[in-house]
């Protein structure tokens, strides 16, 4: 049991690597490396929601031979990223940058979180604000205007 439990948590640390092929696999241990981190950064675009280094899309094995081709031609890291978003737009990065035009991306949850907050708290202090008050202590004009009141009708 112990065995098939192994082998099992084996297959499933090793499930990114099975979408690289070996054919696509560098021979210097250190380019294949920075390949790799490369491609951990990069979006499918038909998956979306899968790096290139996960997917077995064609287009992302196209994108994994690229991101290879440039760090062969000694392109640096950024290099081959920025030659990936020229070609494919920014979408094709996991991580959005953070700049001008993506700047409703980074704020538009912090803001909605703080609105329903907002929202809350506002709705508490409603609800605190009609809840039945507690009785007052009357004056003595007005416990004596009682007082005739209840007088007058027995």
């Amino acid at each position: 049991m112990r065995t098939l439990l192994a082998l099992l948590l084996a297959l499933l640390l090793a499930e990114p690597a099975l979408a690289v092929n070996p054919d696509e696999v560098l021979a210097d241990p250190v380019l294949e490396a920075r390949a790799r981190d490369i491609s951990a950064e990069l979006r499918c675009l038909v998956c979306q929601n899968e790096s290139i280094d996960e997917s077995n899309a064609d287009l992302a094995r196209e994108i994994r031979l690229i991101v290879r081709e440039r760090l062969l031609a000694g392109d640096s890291d950024t290099q081959v990223i920025q030659y990936l978003v020229d070609r494919y737009g920014e979408y094709v990065l996991l991580k959005p940058v953070f700049a001008p035009h993506t700047l409703i991306l980074w704020t538009a949850a912090p803001i909605v979180l703080l609105i329903g907050v907002g929202a809350i708290v506002l709705a508490a202090r409603r609800k605190r604000a009609t809840a039945a008050p507690e009785a007052a202590e009357l004056t003595a004009d007005e416990q004596r205007a009682l007082d005739e009141l209840d007088s007058g009708k027995a």
